[in-house]
């Protein structure tokens, strides 16, 4: 019996294939997405179970560098309810490589073979830059803040912060700098899907700087101290971000000339 001899794709089609191992139909996404949110919060709370029985030594390690003696619940469920969001948040934030995996696993489909290949290390580097601003923020700006901020009382107005008022702060800024952390990956895709060139975001430094420095006006308390602490990392970020999109897109384009030469 002669044996049956498959088919060889060109180089070409094979480097630009889809894997589309059958169609599905629009209930079948549906399913998957479905999945897709089941197992990204499944994953979320139990982390955040888990997280639940070290909030106490956590809520400890946030306020032992504060520039006061203690702090203060005002009602008797508010030392609950906080240890009930730092349990959530680090949850969340424990999740976020899972969480994000699990969305790109369910986008990759779609999309070509070199785009998978250059997706999933922008998730890891999406990550990473995530807990960098997390930890930046933790470690450098919140004891800078905190001591500016409380030197402003005098001899008789002294401060009584609530330990709710204190972790709703702490948690608000790390969210945003893990936020803004994320501007060199926002600058990558848009200029690997031509939306941007390199040449163009340096031309257009002075916008870049208006947006960074307006983006932490409105995400830092009401002082010169937070802002600058946000807007000159995130300056340099966007610098380094245009100087990697631009060999990224040299490369990009150097990659298709190749493959249009015969």
């Amino acid at each position: 019996m002669a044996s049956r001899v498959e088919p060889v794709s060109s180089p070409t089609e094979t480097r630009e294939k889809k894997d589309d191992f059958g169609e599905m139909s629009f209930l079948d996404h549906l399913g998957e997405l479905r999945m897709v949110i089941i197992h990204s919060l499944v994953v979320f709370f139990a982390l955040s179970v888990i997280c639940w029985f070290f909030s106490g030594r956590i809520l400890d390690l946030l306020i032992a560098d504060l520039p006061v003696e203690s702090l203060y619940f005002l009602s008797p469920i508010e030392a609950f309810m906080v240890r009930v969001k730092i349990s959530f948040v680090l949850g969340l934030m424990a999740a976020f490589p899972f969480i994000m995996f699990k969305i790109w696993a369910f986008v990759s489909p779609g999309l070509f073979a070199h785009e998978r290949r250059r997706i999933y290390p922008l998730v890891l580097s999406s990550s990473i830059l995530f807990y960098v601003g997390v930890t930046f923020c933790y470690l450098v700006l919140i004891p800078t803040v905190m001591g500016f901020l409380l030197s402003f009382g005098t001899e008789f107005v002294n401060p009584l912060i609530s330990v709710v008022a204190y972790f709703a702060f702490v948690a608000r800024l790390c969210f945003a700098f893990g936020v803004v952390f994320q501007v060199p990956i926002v600058v990558l895709l848009m200029s690997m899907l031509g939306i941007v060139t390199p040449g163009w975001l340096l031309r257009q430094w002075r916008i870049g700087v208006l947006v960074v420095f307006l983006g932490a006006a409105v995400l830092t308390p009401p002082d010169a101290v937070s802002l600058l602490m946000m807007a000159l990392p995130v300056l340099a970020l966007y610098i380094a971000s245009i100087l990697v999109a631009y060999l990224v897109v040299r490369k990009k384009r150097k990659d298709e000339s190749d493959i249009v030469k015969p």
